[in-house]
């Protein structure tokens, strides 16, 4: 596989406020850290700013420690196993009590978040390791005393501040707001989740903004990003679940998909639901298509009865009626083309087949893997 990136430049990150799908930036930051990429600062809002000091620190295993491990009771005072009975709808195993007491809480001005700041505290530890990274942090909050938008450097704030703009970044509206240094603060993400500004405020000129699609206001699709500078994407194609689901069966799935989806950026790799290292050009693949008829057959077994398969002869057949077809089917781009078509046959085939999703294939591993899947079940496939 061929690099994408120009590893001489330095890169400013954007990390988007979201909550529990921050997991995915931590999963992303990994795959960009194992390709050699250099990180100059980053910005970030709500939840990409505790990510952020980590990303400073570079402290990767701490990072996935914490979100491989993430359970509710450690940003909020509540019972794991309540949310979990109440996710559950299972009702008799209910805490009345513990359920009474988060409804209060809520009564009361918000959950009450004291292992969240117990949880910066710990990951901040020694403030000095991020004020003497060679990386930038930048985070984004408001002040409700100053009534104003506020995007803070961390790194030259005064000595003891460090985690209270990491939390007065991540002040969401249904936690209960205490004052910080004497001043009230709200979640950064409500006036810009997405603070690419600020990095190009800051002179930066190659960006990725790894988006999570949080909730809050994106900034970057009001701004106009000025010529000369960069902007990259590291996005998620499935839904990550929500803000508040601080579940760690969750948070490692949404590293994973951080994880390869930045592998697909980087690597300029193919494939909307697989991870696929495609290089050649569009009549390769069409060649390929057509000398794989069977596999066609397969695809279209819904569509067409056998009768109808057999009556398609010679290429105008296909190019007429099947992959117009095929191409609904897939919800394929309209200006799809035969490439396109042949990757889409092939991840429909290895969905259906429960070919494994998370690993880097060439053309030829995925074609193989999904013949192993045939001719396991006898070509006898449950469409």
């Amino acid at each position: 596989m061929e690099l994408k990136l120009d590893l001489s430049r330095e890169y400013g990150l954007v990390l988007e406020g979201g909550g529990a799908k921050g997991a995915y930036q931590i999963g992303a930051w990994k795959a960009l850290r194992e390709a050699g990429v250099k990180i100059k600062g980053v910005a970030g809002a709500s939840v990409g700013s505790l990510n952020g000091a980590l990303i400073c620190m570079d402290d990767l295993e701490r990072a996935e420690e914490i979100w491989k491990n993430i359970e509710y009771s450690q940003v909020m005072a509540v019972s794991d196993d309540t949310i979990k009975a109440l996710k559950r709808k299972d009702f008799k195993s209910l805490n009345l009590q513990e359920l009474v007491n988060s409804g209060l809480q809520l009564v009361k001005g918000g959950f009450d978040i004291t292992p969240l700041k117990n949880l910066i505290a710990e990951v901040v530890g020694d403030e000095e390791k991020i004020r003497n990274s060679d990386r930038e942090l930048y985070t984004v909050t408001y002040s409700v005393s100053d009534r104003k938008e506020l995007a803070v450097d961390v790194r030259s704030g005064e000595t003891g501040t460090v985690k209270d703009m990491l939390l007065a970044s991540a002040y969401f509206m249904a936690f209960k707001n205490e004052k910080l240094g004497g001043k009230r603060y709200m979640d950064g993400g409500g006036f810009n989740n997405v603070p690419i500004d600020v990095l190009i405020d800051h002179g930066y000129e190659d960006i990725i903004v790894i988006r999570i699609y949080g909730w809050g206001f994106d900034k970057e699709r009001v701004i106009k990003v000025p010529n000369g500078i960069r902007v990259y994407h590291i996005a998620p194609r499935q839904d990550l679940g929500g803000i508040l689901e601080f579940d760690k069966k969750q948070a490692r799935k949404n590293m994973t998909l951080g994880y390869y989806d930045a592998k697909r950026f980087l690597y300029g790799l193919s494939g909307r639901i697989y991870y696929i290292d495609a290089p050649n050009t569009e009549p390769y693949y069409f060649d390929k298509m057509m000398s794989e008829l069977e596999l066609l057959k397969i695809c279209m077994k819904d569509t067409l009865n056998e009768e109808g398969m057999e009556a398609l002869t010679g290429y105008r057949s296909f190019t007429e009626k099947i992959f117009p077809r095929l191409a609904e089917e897939f919800r394929l781009k309209e200006d799809w083309d035969y490439k396109d078509m042949y990757l889409g046959l092939l991840e429909d085939l290895a969905k259906r087949l429960k070919v494994k999703r998370f690993q880097i294939y060439t053309v030829e591993q995925l074609l193989g893997e999904i013949r192993k899947k045939l001719q396991s079940l006898d070509s006898v496939i449950p469409l």
